[in-house]
């Protein structure tokens, strides 16, 4: 008879097999009322699963991290019962939890709109009031083939006919709805809660596939309360307002365009913004003891094959013929080519840790689906850099990396930053050895580098696991940018080595690292999470003189001339316009700082200041401005490093 373990070590032995609900009603009222399902020695369950031998048993509640997921696969189940009831004929596919929230595939022929929203989330309110059980049933085969076909619901008849024969169909009834699903689920609709929003609808394809029918795709968003629900909205809100697509429109920073699909054109005020962050960090990696340095753009299918990219990133990579019987692969990556320049010349211990950068372009056959304006491209430049180094350097080196991130993203204004350590992928390169060495060594370096950080199971790349830099921005989203990856697998592969202090030759670690990821994800990034209104050592554009008069358009020459010789960048504005049209149309391409002169500016010497976003303006001397600006204009490197 089973004796369940409480997350707090309490154990309660029972006489016969238990369900969860029936455990949770042991413990308490409050907790039976409160109880969604349960997690039984690790994985999550329905709260009707019977425990019928000794485990480890936590309830989850509302408040437990498991909770939103629950939510969201059954707001994906709500969502599709109410579909059906209010358009009859309508045929379900799939409907998966989502990061944010869930979707549901539907068949009809008419166009689902976002008109249909409100009467769709009313009824998906009267199913949660009807309070329906949830269940689960186990079907053979044939008998849920011939439900899905009796009832019109051919693509889940279809799905049902691939699932091999002697594999068991699970289905959930809500009601009189139901829909075949691995589960787990609530224990009823009413504990669903009313804290959910339908955001959009778009196409999709039955199995993923073009050549198959188009599918209506509805997505929704659910949490466990209102608060957190109306938090979320006003982030959607916020991010709408932010969206790099559209303020690159308008700063006139970048346009993409569909002959060149998931590549960037960048204007001359973007490609400034992107020089600025290439040359700060250039500067930092210099101080760091970097050396930088430019590999080939395209290079042999045998070198890629060597390391292990062919194998596994093969359908990922852009691959060319020469004319000449060899085949040619465009790099997706930059780590081969750093070791083919580590191997040029006998290398010493003593030469160790050597540290490889490159502004690397590369270019990935990314789907074009999955392409999202700058965030998500083809074709991109990675602030790469690898350091080869002894086991008994990994340590330092670890430190050191953080330390110097850290420091970049506060410059950047990124100080909410959470540390996740990816451990082996299921498609990986080395034996299950290397990887238990590269795993141990890797948390022991971030433990010594005094950094926190949580495990995010078979993530690592498929050479080594790697430390993953969340930071999170302005309104509160995470963003995946820096890595640091420990690597034995490469360096063998590609026959790397140093003569060590014995006289002996050893393999060097390779470090993989990158504090951007790619310029391009992170200038994007960095428009949203400024909302275009970038710090003035940053921004792309600092100044634009503006006459109110024509009469002070030599003056205004003038004052371009002391603040670019002061070294800000500077536009001028002698457009025969009001000025309150001038300013106007500045604010909407996000300049920082307009400077205004009429006659009576010219006269005494002045001009009138106006930061973005300030109604008021500051009338001031031409030199103290320029020194004024000239000293907020001070970049990060200038004040501190």
């Amino acid at each position: 008879m089973p004796t369940i373990t409480l997350p707090d070590g309490a154990q309660r032995p029972f006489d016969r097999p238990v369900s969860g609900a029936e455990l949770a009603a042991s413990i308490g009222p409050g907790l039976a009322k409160a109880a969604l399902a349960i997690r039984v020695d690790g994985e999550l369950r329905d709260l009707s699963h019977v425990i019928a031998k000794d485990a480890k048993v936590a309830i989850v509640t509302k408040t437990s991290p498991e909770a939103l997921e629950l939510l969201r696969h059954d707001g994906a189940h709500v969502l599709a019962e109410a579909v059906q009831e209010l358009f009859p004929g309508t045929q379900i596919t799939f409907g998966p939890a989502i990061e944010n929230g869930f979707y549901y595939d539907f068949f009809r022929n008419a166009p689902f709109t976002p008109e249909d929203f409100t009467a769709i989330e009313q009824r998906m309110k009267e199913i949660v009031d009807r309070d329906e059980p949830i269940t689960r049933e186990i079907w053979s085969r044939d008998q849920a083939v011939k439900w899905f076909e009796d009832h019109g619901e051919r693509f889940k008849a279809e799905w049902v006919t691939q699932i091999p024969a002697d594999e068991e169909i699970s289905i959930y009834k809500q009601g009189q709805w139901l829909d075949m699903c691995t589960g787990p689920h609530l224990p009823s609709t009413g504990k669903l809660g009313k804290a959910f929003k339908l955001l959009r609808v778009s196409g999709a394809y039955w199995r993923g596939d073009p050549k198959n029918p188009q599918l209506q795709r509805i997505y929704g968003t659910i949490f466990p309360d209102d608060k957190q629900l109306k938090d979320y909205l006003h982030q959607l809100e916020e991010a709408e307002k932010r969206d790099h697509r559209r303020l690159g429109r308008e700063m006139e920073l970048f346009h993409q365009q569909e002959e060149a699909v998931g590549a960037i054109f960048w204007h001359p005020k973007g490609w400034r913004l992107y020089r600025k962050l290439e040359n700060y960090l250039r500067q930092r990696l210099d101080k760091a003891g970097y050396q930088e340095v430019k590999t080939p753009q395209i290079l042999d299918r045998s070198l890629w094959e060597r390391s292990g990219h062919w194998e596994k990133f093969r359908e990922a990579m852009f691959v060319v013929e020469d004319g000449e019987n060899k085949t040619l692969a465009v790099k997706p990556m930059n780590c081969p080519g750093h070791i083919q320049i580590f191997k040029q010349g006998l290398k010493s211990y003593r030469d160790l840790p050597l540290r490889f950068s490159e502004y690397g372009s590369c270019h990935r056959n990314e789907p074009s689906g999955a392409l999202h304006g700058i965030m998500r491209v083809r074709a991109f430049t990675q602030d790469d850099a690898h350091i080869f180094c002894t086991d008994d350097q990994i340590g330092a080196e670890c430190k050191a990396f953080c330390d110097l991130l850290l420091s970049v993203y506060k410059d950047f204004g990124f100080t909410d930053v959470k540390v996740k350590l990816s451990d082996r992928p299921e498609v990986r390169a080395g034996s299950d050895e290397v990887w238990d060495r590269a795993e141990a060594t890797l948390k022991e370096a971030t433990a010594a580098a005094g950094v926190e950080f949580s495990i995010n199971p078979g993530e690592g790349a498929f050479y080594g696991p790697k430390l993953e830099f969340v930071l999170r921005d302005t309104i509160g989203r995470d963003w995946q940018c820096g890595t640091f990856q420990v690597d034995y697998v490469l360096p063998e592969r590609l026959d790397a080595s140093y003569v060590g202090e014995d006289g002996a030759k050893h393999r060097p670690v390779m470090l993989h690292r990158a504090i951007f990821g790619s310029l391009e994800r992170f200038i994007g990034i960095l428009i949203e999470h400024y909302a275009g209104k970038f710090p003035l050592w940053l921004s792309p554009l600092q100044v634009v003189v503006c006459t109110i008069v024509s009469d002070a358009d030599d003056y205004a020459r003038k004052v371009r001339d002391a603040l670019e010789k002061a070294g800000l960048i500077v536009d001028l504005d002698l457009r025969n316009e009001k000025i309150g049209y001038k300013v106007r149309e500045h604010s909407l391409a996000k300049v920082p700082v307009v400077l205004a002169v009429g006659k009576r500016d010219q006269e005494g010497g002045t001009v009138a200041l106006r930061y973005l976003g300030e109604e008021a303006q500051k009338v001031l001397q031409l030199d103290e401005a320029v020194r004024t600006l000239a000293e907020q204009a001070r970049s990060p490197l200038e004040n501190t490093h």
